[in-house]
């Protein structure tokens, strides 16, 4: 499946975006999307995942209770609704697709959109 990762923008700190995934060549609905963020000189770090079903949801610790992850297999987007944006949050954002179960590590997602940067200011 190929994904195109959107929304992505300069933001003050304590602000939101809403950053989308759209998929194309399969049908989404079978796939587990993820999330996944790098900062400069930093590894990437899982931030979210969701089940093809909508069911079940995982969250990093250090967005966990700011951040949503939320999908609409009819319109084949997930998206990553980020709220109290801090500067730490500062990275590119990556969405990741996988055909089955839920993981939280980047190695087990097969593919990946071209990454959107969020800058937050202080």
């Amino acid at each position: 499946v190929q994904l195109q990762a959107s929304g992505g923008g300069l933001v003050q700190a304590g602000g939101s975006l809403r950053l989308s995934c759209a998929a194309s060549g399969r049908t989404f609905s079978g796939y587990t999307v993820g999330w996944f963020r790098q900062a400069p000189g930093k590894e990437r770090e899982f931030v979210a995942a969701i089940s093809w079903s909508n069911s079940l949801t995982y969250y990093g610790a250090s967005v966990k209770g700011r951040f949503t992850i939320s999908r609409d297999n009819a319109k084949n987007t997930a998206y990553l609704q980020m709220n109290n944006l801090r500067p730490e949050d500062t990275a590119v954002y990556y969405c990741a697709a996988r055909s089955g179960m839920v993981f939280t590590k980047s190695d087990r997602y097969d593919d990946w959109g071209q990454g959107t940067l969020v800058t937050v200011s202080s």
